[in-house]
C-alpha cells in the first residue's frame, strides 16, 4: 500500500472531515461527504462515484481483503487516522471503522433527468428528518424508481450521514436530486416527450391509491412529516391518492412508510400489467 497522510490528533485535517459530517453549508461548499459502512462505501465506489479520500484505522493490526482492495486502487489519496478519531467520524459506539470514504458530491440537475415511458419518479417534498430520506431513496431503489426529487429549500440533506445510513448504499445507485419547489418540477415534468402524471399522496385524497393506473410514466410525491403534502403540489398534482387504512388506526403512516406503500403498489399494477 502506498505511503499516506498520518492524523493521529484533533487536527486542522480531523476538524475537516468532522465538518463535512456535521455541517450541512460548508459540506456542500466543500462538495464532499463521509460514507460509513462497508456496503455503502463498496457500491460508491461500483457505481462510479469519485472517492477523493479514504480513510482508514491506523492501529489496527491487519485490515481485512475489502479494506486492503479499495486502498490499492490507484489515484486515491489515503490517510492512517488513530482509531479514537476513526471512531468519532465513524459515529458509532465501540470499536472504530477500520475504513472511511469522503466521496465527491454529484453536481446533478433536474434538467439531466429524461423521461421515457413507463418511468417512475419519487418526489419527497421539504422532508425535515434526514433518516426519512434514506430510508425513502433505499424504497425507492428496492421497487425500481428512476430518480428521486427532494423539494424545498429547507429540505433534510440528502448527504447528511443520517440519510446515507438510512439508504445503506441505494444512494449511490438512484439518481437524487434538489429542486427548490413544486412549480420547478411540474415545468420540468411539462418539457418531457413521455410526460409523467403526478400523483400525490394524502390521507384525504379523493380515490385509493390502487384506483390509479399507475403503470405509465409516473412522479409519486410524499409529503413532509408533519403537513403533508405542500399547497402548490396540491394545486399542480394531476391526482391526489389516499392509503386506505384500518379505521381502527390511532394515526396515520409517516412518510417513508407512505412513500414506501406507494412505490409498492406501483411495482405491483407494473408487474401484473407485464404479466398480461
Amino acid at each position: 500500500m502506498a505511503r499516506s497522510l498520518r492524523v493521529s490528533v484533533r487536527n486542522a485535517k480531523f476538524q475537516q472531515w468532522e465538518t463535512l459530517l456535521r455541517n450541512r453549508t460548508k459540506r456542500h461548499r466543500a462538495g464532499s461527504f463521509l460514507v460509513q459502512g462497508v456496503r455503502p462505501i463498496t457500491l460508491a465506489v461500483e457505481h462510479g462515484w469519485t472517492v477523493q479520500e479514504l480513510l482508514y484505522d491506523a492501529d489496527r493490526p491487519r485490515l481485512s481483503a475489502w479494506a486492503e482492495g479499495l486502498l490499492d486502487a490507484p489515484h486515491t489519496e489515503r490517510a492512517a487516522v488513530a482509531a479514537d478519531l476513526m471512531a468519532e467520524l465513524g459515529d458509532k459506539d465501540g470499536e472504530a471503522p477500520e475504513l472511511l470514504a469522503q466521496v465527491a458530491i454529484p453536481k446533478r440537475r433536474l434538467s439531466q433527468l429524461a423521461v421515457r415511458p413507463g418511468w417512475l419518479g419519487l418526489v419527497i417534498d421539504r422532508p425535515a428528518g434526514p433518516g426519512n430520506v434514506g430510508s425513502l431513496i433505499r424504497s425507492a431503489d428496492a421497487f425500481g424508481a428512476d430518480a428521486v426529487i427532494v423539494t424545498g429549500r429547507n429540505a433534510a440533506d440528502p448527504y447528511d450521514p443520517k440519510a446515507v445510513r438510512a439508504s445503506t448504499g441505494s444512494l449511490f445507485a438512484v439518481p437524487v436530486v434538489n429542486a427548490a419547489s413544486a412549480h420547478e418540477v411540474v415545468e420540468w415534468a411539462a418539457k418531457q416527450d413521455h410526460k409523467p402524471a403526478v400523483v400525490g399522496t394524502d390521507e384525504h385524497g379523493e380515490k385509493a391509491l390502487s384506483d390509479h393506473d399507475l403503470t405509465g410514466a409516473v412522479l409519486l410525491v410524499v409529503g413532509n412529516e408533519t403537513e403533508g403534502m405542500s399547497k402548490a403540489w396540491h394545486d399542480l398534482a394531476d391526482a391526489v391518492a389516499r392509503i386506505p387504512m384500518s379505521p381502527k388506526a390511532a394515526s396515520s403512516l409517516n412518510a417513508a412508510n407512505a412513500g414506501t406503500v406507494a412505490l409498492y403498489e406501483t411495482a405491483r399494477q407494473r408487474a401484473e400489467a407485464e404479466a398480461r
